[in-house]
């Protein structure tokens, strides 16, 4: 693998911020950061007028889905929706991806089938794509049926994430518009009468949905997997997923919840598109001002892959935080979370994923250039 060398840039360190620095890239890391480096056999990047920033790790995000099933019932093969989403990731500045895939009870985009085949595909596609892909399991505790396969891949060298999801129960007691009702009815491919019908059989399993988390709970711990629970409401909720090792709040959806979620000092997870559009698509907590008050650790894409890099600089514009604040929010934090120590930062001896964005133009922000793991896998032409 040819050396690298990224010149020039307004590059973003740990301690120092914004500095004026080199960066000298080998072997898929980064192996010195200097006011100058050695230009021995590299390749020469030339970042002048940019900021050079580490890559993006997503947390969660699920815009895959749209590449396999743009419309109900019209869906595309697997190998092509990863393909398109890789290069989606890579032109966002997204160089790590936990995938939201579902296992639930329902049948179609989101049932086991689906996410088998979904994991043996990104396994099929590893030397095709560019960003670092990995799994987030959203695993739906009524479907304690599934349990066994989720415990499987537990046993993946790359850990996945696995986040405890409990729509069912929302559904249940109508929670749920009859909107996003047919939006699950209409991704199993089933009316919603069908849906709901189904829903009911499957509201009998209640009694063995304390067990199954348990025991799937007691697994992750073994094996080490991260734990998140999603769209907590309560604080009661939150404290029974922070005491079997949940450690990690996704979408809080109220202040009860997120307060009971930062009085823990449990990692916080909120929506990119929330901060972009202004505030929840669903009525329910609004990003900025969480991220201003200190109860947001992290962005995710959720279920749109250019807000992430949008949300970061539009805080900057903004006003309300540093480059280097919002930055953490997207790199630095969601790495840690994770348990990725080998990225989020540009640090010598870290893994070189690292993004060029042109500065004159923060307003609308774009990637210039992606670097995974030292291999240069997006470049755009400059705008004038």
């Amino acid at each position: 693998m040819t050396a690298l060398v990224i010149t020039n840039g307004s590059v973003l360190l740990p301690e120092a911020g914004l500095a004026g620095a080199e960066i000298r890239i080998e072997g898929g890391l980064i192996t010195d950061i200097a006011d100058s480096v050695s230009h021995a056999a590299a390749t020469i990047i030339d970042a002048r007028g940019s900021y050079v920033l580490p890559g993006i790790v997503d947390i969660h995000g699920d815009a895959f889905e749209r590449q396999i099933m743009p419309r109900p019932n019209a869906s595309f093969p697997l190998s092509l929706a990863f393909v398109e989403t890789d290069r989606q990731l890579c032109a966002n500045g997204i160089t790590t991806a936990f995938h939201g895939i579902t296992v639930s009870w329902e049948p179609g985009l989101r049932s086991l089938a689906t996410a088998e085949e979904i994991v043996a595909a990104l396994d099929h596609l590893e030397d095709r794509l560019t960003s670092d892909h990995r799994i987030h399991i959203r695993w739906e505790t009524y479907a304690h049926a599934e349990v066994a396969a989720v415990l499987r891949w537990f046993e993946r060298a790359r850990k996945p994430l696995l986040a405890f999801n409990d729509h069912t129960t929302t559904s249940l007691n109508g929670a749920r518009t009859p909107s996003k009702i047919k939006t699950s009815a209409d991704r199993a491919s089933l009316s919603s009468d069908e849906y709901m019908d189904l829903l009911r059989q499957v509201a009998r399993r209640a009694e063995a949905v304390d067990k199954a988390i348990g025991e799937v709970a007691r697994s992750a711990r073994t094996w080490g997997v991260r734990m998140l629970s999603h769209d907590d409401t309560t604080a009661v909720g939150r404290e029974f997923y922070r005491a079997i090792g949940a450690g990690i709040a996704e979408f809080p959806m109220t202040q009860e919840a997120i307060a009971s979620a930062s009085g823990a000092g449990d990692p916080i997870v909120l929506g990119a598109p929330n901060v972009v559009r202004g505030g929840s698509h669903n009525g329910c907590i609004s990003a900025t001002p969480a991220i201003l008050s200190g109860q947001c650790d992290i962005l995710a894409s959720d279920y749109y892959y250019p807000c992430l890099l949008q949300a970061a600089f539009l805080l900057v514009r903004d006003g309300h935080l540093n480059l280097a604040e919002s930055w953490k929010l997207v790199a630095q934090n969601p790495a840690a979370a994770c348990g990725l120590d080998d990225r989020g930062l540009l640090q010598t001896g870290r893994r070189a994923d690292v993004i060029i964005v042109p500065s004159e133009r923060i307003e609308l922000p774009a990637v210039q250039t992606t670097i995974v793991k030292g291999r240069i896998v997006f470049q755009a032409a400059r705008l004038s």
